[in-house]
């Protein structure tokens, strides 16, 4: 119940955010070309909080905050005073229109910079990309790739850290091959591989896409001392405290955690005599791993526990922290980055290279904020310009119902010199509506099949 309580607030606070820069996008920039603006809402539905200002402009926090949006003087959508149609949108050049319509998708990307400077100016410490071990009969195996290298380049583009190497690898989905840059932390040499991908399934949907190629980052061997017990798990329900080590489960020697995990998973809805040493006692519990269904049908038990992680080398770690102009020409170039791979992605949905059910909906949002808020400020304003990008770049597709599709009608009406009849109009965006509710409706059935 936490958890969830937890996504949603953040899922509020980020999407809240976001939906306010969009508006606020278009807000502007009307204002500045002399349309008035009637109504700026954040949310849908009964409104909760209202106000007006010194120009008449009534704002709006609403009920349901899916969205937003922001109402002008229109005379196509009602009768408007002859002293104030010079203040109509409608009667503005098509040019300002233009403006006025793509001033919310510019705000997100103006925004997504911002968030990237002070995430960059900030800094973190993260794990450079290293090679842990590589699966048999994987991709990764077959290039001829082993464990211990570290990746320095996917198709070109640096990678500093493992999540540089999978936003990298994701436009490679539908593609042939996939060339990487190792550098063998033995001999200091880098060596380039050739991944053959033609015909694999790379999409990501539970798993880093490095992942699906066959790699296993690097981590420090971690003991079997418990670390964290969640509240409410087998773990807790059969006495395992934290600072426990496990020794023996029915009585099979632990001497990895790998080994304990798979003596869990085995044993879903089985009850396991525990052995462990509590300080300097040994102690026996009993634990009943619960069932868990995995992404491929099958179940496996699991005791909702977390184990101490060994040390992590210093030389496998970076502090990637910019000066404030370097920090803002790197958000500068990762919001490119992020909108290009935006494009790249929806054309490759569009051809069928991508599978949809790498759409996410609100559920997939909300824990992605949760996830993010938990592990941090520096995370959380990478989630936002992620989540920022996506939705400037959502609203430049050319359907009718969104702001592509109104700049769509605008740039026909910019070369033919006249509007698009309105029952063209019309027509576009109840096909708009279709599109974009279908849409919606594969991205919730997604969501909610991730959960089950």
């Amino acid at each position: 119940m936490l958890e969830f309580l937890w996504n949603a607030s953040s899922f509020v606070v980020a999407l809240g955010l976001l939906v306010t820069v969009h508006e606020y996008g278009h807000f502007w920039v009307a204002r500045r070309n002399g349309v008035k603006v009637l109504r700026f809402s954040i949310g849908f539905g009964k409104a909760l909080f209202k106000w007006h200002d010194k120009q008449g402009t009534e704002f709006v926090i609403a009920l349901i905050p899916l969205g937003g949006y922001v109402k002008m003087l229109d005379e196509r959508v009602e009768d408007v005073p002859s002293e104030l149609k010079n203040q109509s949108f409608n009667n503005k050049t098509v040019l300002q229109r233009m403006a006025i319509i793509f001033a919310g998708p510019a705000a997100n990307f103006i925004f997504a910079v911002l968030v990237l400077w002070l995430m960059f100016f900030i800094g973190e410490k993260a794990a450079k990309p290293v090679i842990g071990s590589v699966d048999p009969g994987s991709i990764v195996e077959a290039s001829g790739i082993q464990a211990g290298g570290q990746i320095v380049t996917v198709n070109g583009t640096e990678t500093l850290d493992w999540n540089g190497v999978n936003l990298a690898l994701v436009p490679s989905i539908g593609n042939k091959i996939i060339d990487i840059e190792i550098l063998s932390l033995d001999t200091n040499v880098t060596k380039s591989y050739v991944l053959d991908i033609e015909g694999k399934q790379l999409d990501q949907q539970q798993q880093p896409i490095f992942k699906t190629l066959g790699i296993t980052r690097y981590r420090p061997a971690v003991t079997t001392i418990i670390a964290a017990v969640t509240e409410g798990s087998a773990a807790e329900f059969g006495g395992l405290k934290v600072g426990d080590e496990v020794v023996n489960i029915a009585g099979v020697v632990i001497d990895s955690w790998e080994k304990m995990v798979e003596m869990i998973q085995n044993n879903a809805n089985n009850p396991l005599p525990f052995e462990v040493m509590r300080g300097d006692q040994q102690v026996t519990i009993t634990i009943t791993p619960q069932a868990k269904k995995t992404d491929k049908g099958t179940v496996e038990g699991f005791v909702g526990v977390r184990p101490y992680g060994g040390t992590w080398p210093q030389e496998y770690i970076i502090t990637i922290e910019y000066g404030v102009l370097d920090a803002f020409y790197q958000g500068i170039e990762k919001t490119g980055q992020l909108i290009k791979l935006s494009f790249v992605m929806i054309g490759k949905l569009i051809t069928a290279d991508v599978s949809v059910k790498n759409l996410s909906g609100p559920i997939s949002i909300a824990q992605g904020a949760g996830n993010s808020a938990d592990a941090g400020f520096v995370k959380f304003l990478w989630f936002l310009a992620l989540i920022s990008v996506n939705l400037g770049v959502i609203n430049l597709l050319p359907l009718p119902i969104l702001d592509g599709g109104h700049l769509f009608y605008y740039t026909i009406e910019l070369i033919r010199g006249k509007s698009v009849s309105e029952r063209a109009q019309e027509i576009g965006f109840k096909f708009g509506a279709i599109v974009l509710f279908l849409l919606m409706g594969i991205a919730i059935i997604n969501d909610i099949s991730r959960l089950s």
